[in-house]
């Protein structure tokens, strides 16, 4: 084998190599961790698909009612977390952790709690409740309108 046929058996060799590191490192789309936090949740994850959309905003994710009070609703098809810390306050946040990038799976005790590896949100600002996260969620745009919320 010459030098240029051994040159380029390590370069495909490499980027087989570089392709599987990314490809592990990548979401596989079910990173909820399928356990619930100990305790009694006040929200709810909703895997159902949304109502639709319509000419004055986005996609609906829920009517007002269904988002509990000091609590939250988190929508994995989304990606989204609203919440209602006080009555008739909405927030929206990424569902998406921002240690590990896995998907938040409860919102309880007025946090926002990821399964991976235990960092919470606040419900009202998403800053960092208990680490090893150590930026916040991310802000979402969400408008609020006739008991509807939608997303956008």
């Amino acid at each position: 084998m010459n030098a240029n046929a051994r040159r380029r058996t390590v370069l495909t060799a490499g980027a087989a190599g570089a392709a599987a590191l990314v490809t592990g490192c990548g979401s596989s789309g079910d990173e909820s961790g399928g356990g619930d936090a100990s305790g009694t949740p006040t929200g709810t994850t909703s895997d159902a698909a949304s109502p639709g959309a319509s000419p004055g905003g986005g996609e609906e994710l829920a009517a007002t009612g269904d988002i509990p009070v000091g609590g939250g609703t988190i929508f994995k098809e989304q990606k989204v977390v609203v919440t209602q810390p006080e009555e008739g306050e909405f927030k929206a946040f990424s569902a998406v952790c921002t240690h590990a990038q896995c998907l938040v799976s409860t919102v309880s005790d007025g946090t926002i709690n990821c399964p991976c590896h235990g960092s919470k949100f606040s419900i009202t600002d998403a800053a960092v409740e208990a680490g090893p996260a150590t930026r916040p969620l991310p802000a979402e745009q969400i408008t609020v309108s006739g008991g509807a919320i939608r997303l956008g």
